[in-house]
């Protein structure tokens, strides 16, 4: 299983492995709280679609055609996240953003679920 959660949270034992997703460090959160097992910012939205989006859920379809076209480019990434499901049961994708309907875990999370080739 593969579900998100916002950095913000407190982790949990239900959590699994916590993958941290965003290209930047969560604000304000310590290493020791965000208790991440791994961090893969090569999987976050470009800098470029990242401020362009900016958060605003006017522009959320034009950020997740972007963001779904640059993860077209990082199978490898998607590969190993879903054969890390395999071994760990759960797997949590953490992210920073405040919106929880309108950031780049749920494209992530979507496109996790409907993926079947590993």
């Amino acid at each position: 299983m593969i579900q998100i959660k916002r950095a913000y949270q407190e982790a949990g034992e239900k959590d699994g492995y916590r993958i941290l997703i965003d290209r930047l460090w969560p604000r304000g959160v310590s290493k020791e709280k965000l208790k991440i097992d791994q961090w893969i910012k090569e999987i976050a939205p470009s800098d470029e679609l990242r401020k362009s989006f900016g958060h605003d859920p006017d522009k959320w379809e034009t950020f997740q055609t972007g963001y779904r076209r640059e993860l077209e480019d990082k199978s490898e990434l998607i590969n190993m996240i879903k054969k890390l499901e395999e071994k760990m049961d759960t797997i949590t994708l953490i992210y920073a953003a405040k919106d929880e309907k309108h950031n780049n875990a749920v494209v992530l999370l979507e496109l996790l679920n409907k993926r079947e080739d590993i």
